[in-house]
């Protein structure tokens, strides 16, 4: 079941974005925040959590990109699933209720960064519509290596 992120999930919700963190090919991040800095990070008409039986088995979250207002239609999101629950179709359903959500809200474009060794993300980001822009090579170094990222990018077909 999809349903709408709140505070009652932080703890799981924290715990599944540091396993991704642990596992080395999600983020640039090393440790995942306090709930209140996750919290004020993210907007909280666009984030979700996919629960079953009580167990958070992923989540998905947008972000502001800019508070200029020529930006007011652009989020960047990160979607994560517990390594157990992997291959179950949550990121799909999670991503869907993203895309729904942003839709309604009149949000045009939904973008992310994704290191180009994540091909189970990109691939799944593909999927459901997200285009590749290009890559951005030797961005950030990351545990003493370079890493690039791949940008992709949602462009809503109902908002023009």
């Amino acid at each position: 079941m999809i349903v709408p992120m709140t505070a009652a999930h932080s703890g799981q919700v924290l715990a599944i974005y540091q396993a991704g963190i642990d596992e080395g090919n999600a983020t640039f991040e090393t440790a995942a925040p306090e709930w209140p800095t996750f919290d004020e990070a993210k907007l909280p008409e666009h984030r979700f959590t996919a629960v079953e039986a009580g167990a958070v088995l992923g989540w998905v979250a947008a972000s502001k990109v800019s508070d200029r207002c020529v930006y007011g239609g652009v989020v960047e999101h990160s979607v994560y699933v517990a390594p157990t629950a992997r291959g179950r179709g949550v990121a799909t359903s999670l991503l869907t209720a993203l895309i729904d959500s942003t839709e309604a809200a009149g949000i045009w474009t939904i973008q992310s960064g994704i290191f180009p060794e994540n091909i189970a993300s990109l691939t799944l980001h593909q999927r459901l519509g997200f285009r590749v822009i290009g890559t951005r090579e030797r961005i950030g170094c990351h545990h003493g290596a370079w890493r690039d990222v791949t940008l992709i990018e949602r462009r809503s077909p109902r908002i023009n």
